[in-house]
């Protein structure tokens, strides 16, 4: 395995980041790797996958918005993600 740079890790990870429709949990799981090996934080872009089965959502998941939570149910493995808007 090749050392990276703290900021060529970063780009390697929004460039992911740009497409992730087209990915699979397996890829998803490596990005995530890559990014607590060196200390960057996902933010907004960990709303883009489920936490448990790390399948990306494709937009056909059910999503509602209550009392300043936002759920959303995965459609691959059923867990609901929830966060605080």
């Amino acid at each position: 395995m090749k050392k990276l740079s703290k900021t060529e890790a970063k780009t390697q990870i929004e460039k992911f980041f740009k497409n992730v429709k087209n990915k699979t949990p397996k890829e998803i799981k490596k990005i995530k790797k890559l990014a607590m090996r060196y200390n960057l934080p996902l933010k907004e872009k960990r709303k883009l996958f489920c936490k448990k089965c790390s399948s990306p959502y494709s937009g056909k998941e059910k999503i509602r918005i209550k009392k300043g939570i936002k759920s959303v149910v995965c459609g691959n493995c059923g867990y609901e993600n929830r966060w605080k808007i």
